[in-house]
C-alpha cells in the first residue's frame, strides 16, 4: 500500500489522513459485511457479489447473462434485503408493453382527472429478469431511466428514487424465442457479468434442502438509504490521476483501432469504467485509482459495449489489449 501511495504522491494528505478517512467511510458503509450478507445466500460466488456492489456504488447497472436457475433472481433479491432498499421484478415477455415497467395514467372518477399509477420502475432495485425475451420497444422504455433516473410519461417526467440500480438478467442470445439488445441499451451498462453453476459441494447442499430463498427471508438491512446515498457521494469525489485517464483512454481507442472490432468502446464506457473502478477501489480500502483497479474490470465493463467480428470473444479482447498497454 504505501509504494502505491508514494507512486500517487500527487494526493495532498498524509498517509495518516488518507487511512483516517477511509476508517471513517468503512464504517458509514462496510462492503465487506454487504458482500458477507450477500455469500450467505448465494454461496462461492463472493467475486460476482463484489462486481454487483461495485456496480451499484457506482451509480451504474448491471447485465447478468446466463442460463435460467443459476441464481440471478436471489442475488438480485439478497442484494436488496441488506441494503435496506425497495425491490421490484419484471418479467420480460414478448407481450409486455413499455406502460406494464413506467405505469399508466387511469382516469378517477371522483377527481374527474386523470391519475398516474407508478409501474414497478419506481423502486431502488429493480429486477429485468430475461430483458432479452420483450421486444425491443419493450426493451427501450428502459433507457431513459438508467440513464437519467427519470422517466416521461404523457408528456410529465418523474424523478426516480435514489439510489436506483437495475438488475437485468439476459439468456444466452441463441436461446429460443430472444430479442438482441440494441447497442445503445448495451452501452447504458456498466458492466456485463456472468454468475456461473455453482461448485458441486453448494449444489449438493441445495439438492439436500438448503433453500437460498428461505435464507433470503431471513436476511436483514445491513445499512441505512442514507448512508448509501453519502458513501456513493464520497465514492464519486474519488482521486482519477492524469496517468489513469491516459491509461483508459488508450485502452478504449485501441478497441476502435483494432481489425476484429467493428464498433469500438464509447466515451461513455470509459467513464463507466472509470466510476466502476472507484468503487472497487473504495471496496480495497483507497479513495483513489490505481491500474490494478483498471484491469480487474475493464473486461466486464468494455467487452459489451463493442460489436466483433464473427467468432472474437470480448472479454479476451479485452485482457489482450491490457497486455499491450503499459500501465503508468
Amino acid at each position: 500500500m504505501s509504494k502505491s501511495i508514494a507512486k500517487h504522491k500527487a494526493y495532498k494528505e498524509s498517509y495518516y489522513q488518507i487511512f483516517h478517512y477511509i476508517k471513517i467511510l468503512t464504517e458509514l458503509m462496510n462492503p465487506q459485511s454487504i458482500v458477507e450478507g450477500v455469500s450467505s445466500v448465494l454461496k462461492g460466488k463472493e467475486d460476482v457479489i463484489l462486481k454487483v456492489l461495485v456496480c451499484f456504488l457506482s451509480g451504474g447497472h448491471v447485465l447478468l447473462e446466463d442460463v435460467p436457475g443459476v441464481g440471478k433472481t436471489t442475488l438480485a433479491l439478497s442484494f436488496a434485503k441488506v441494503l435496506g432498499l425497495s425491490f421490484a421484478r419484471v418479467q420480460f415477455t414478448s407481450d409486455l408493453l413499455p406502460s406494464d415497467i413506467l405505469g399508466v395514467s387511469v382516469y378517477d372518477q371522483s377527481k374527474k382527472s386523470f391519475v398516474f399509477k407508478h409501474g414497478p420502475i419506481f423502486h431502488n432495485i429493480v429486477l429485468a429478469d430475461e430483458i432479452n425475451r420483450a421486444t425491443p420497444k419493450t426493451q427501450s422504455a428502459l433507457l431513459e431511466a438508467m440513464a437519467e433516473a427519470k422517466v416521461s410519461v404523457d408528456g410529465v417526467t418523474y424523478e426516480l428514487p435514489k439510489p436506483f440500480f437495475v438488475i437485468a438478467t439476459q439468456n444466452p442470445i441463441e436461446m429460443y424465442g430472444t430479442f438482441p439488445l440494441p447497442e445503445s441499451q448495451l452501452d447504458r451498462f456498466s458492466m456485463k457479468i456472468s454468475i456461473g453453476y455453482p461448485d458441486k459441494e453448494t449444489e449438493a447442499n441445495i439438492l439436500r434442502g438448503d433453500n437460498p430463498l428461505e435464507k433470503v427471508e431471513k436476511l436483514t438491512p445491513l445499512v441505512k438509504p442514507h448512508e448509501i446515498l453519502a458513501t456513493m457521494h464520497q465514492i464519486s469525489k474519488f482521486y482519477v490521476s492524469p496517468d489513469i485517464a491516459k491509461f483508459v483512454v488508450e485502452i478504449v481507442t485501441r478497441t476502435r483501432k483494432h481489425p476484429e472490432v467493428i464498433l469500438g468502446v464509447s466515451t461513455r464506457g470509459a467513464i463507466h469504467l472509470i466510476n466502476c473502478a472507484k468503487a472497487l477501489a473504495y471496496c480495497r480500502g483507497r479513495d483513489y485509482v490505481v491500474p490494478e483497479d483498471i484491469k480487474d474490470l475493464a473486461p466486464h465493463c468494455l467487452a459489451h459495449r463493442m460489436v466483433l467480428r464473427e467468432g472474437v470473444e470480448g472479454e479476451e479482447l479485452i485482457k489482450a489489449i491490457l497486455e499491450e498497454v503499459p500501465p503508468p
